[in-house]
């Protein structure tokens, strides 16, 4: 089975999702066996290209949502043993990490790259780091095995840039709206940070129905309401159109 997550890393449901997705892949007889990949989306391509504090960044856009969404992804990700820390995160364009992952997945492979995501997340949210600094990211691609002078050249050029362009449009092409979201097998999507019993389920039917014939949107869940696009909410955070 393969399961590629759109996600960004400027996305709090994602790291949650990315949380809930891993308890319940664990709990998956042969889960192991699961490949999962990372494939990149923005949620701000407009986003600063130098860091500025992510609150004051959120309550320009947002105005007064911004304080009950926090506190409500805060609490859910502490539910998940995830720390969020607002007053130190930074807001920036993320496309200089999308760069990176794909070079992870491309050359270290899924592993990997996943490993990269998780430091990636635990760095934006939790310790404040600018995950646009080339140094920054240097330093988390080392911790996961990745070579320091291929990442330090890698991320000086702009290699790899066009094919990152052409991967964000063929997201737009594949119908992807919000982040997370996770497909299975190219066939099944399932949209937000699901709790880890519907994971479970989503990946033990996957599995039932492998090389059977089904419809692509039958695991398909509501896109999220009004209300949700205007930021994150409701277990996804919508992309900017």
């Amino acid at each position: 089975m393969k399961v590629e997550i759109y996600s960004d890393v400027a996305c709090p449901w994602c790291y949650i999702g990315e949380r809930r997705f891993a308890r319940a892949l664990s709990a998956l007889p042969d889960g192991d066996g699961v490949e999962v990949v990372f494939r990149p989306y923005q949620l701000d391509p407009d986003a600063p290209e130098t860091a500025v504090p992510m609150a004051q960044y959120l309550t320009r856009r947002f105005n007064e949502r911004v304080d009950v969404v926090l506190s409500r992804v805060t609490d859910t990700a502490a539910s998940e043993g995830l720390r969020m820390d607002w007053d130190a995160a930074l807001a920036v364009n993320t496309s200089t990490a999308h760069r990176l992952a794909r070079l992870a997945e491309r050359e270290y492979g899924p592993a990997v790259q996943r490993a990269l995501m998780e430091q990636l997340f635990e760095a934006h949210f939790s310790r404040g780091v600018d995950v646009s600094d080339h140094d920054s990211l240097t330093k988390l691609a080392v911790s996961v095995g990745m070579d320091e002078a291929r990442v330090t050249g890698y991320l000086r050029s702009d290699e790899g840039a066009d094919e990152l362009e052409a991967e964000f449009v063929r997201a737009r092409a594949a119908g992807v709206q919000a982040v997370p979201t996770f497909i299975f097998n190219g066939q099944y999507a399932v949209q937000g940070g699901q709790p880890a019993s519907t994971f479970l389920q989503v990946l033990e039917e996957v599995q039932r129905r492998s090389g059977e014939s089904a419809d692509a949107d039958s695991l398909e869940p509501e896109r999220p309401s009004a209300a949700a696009a205007d930021a994150c909410a409701d277990g996804s955070c919508a992309v900017e159109a």
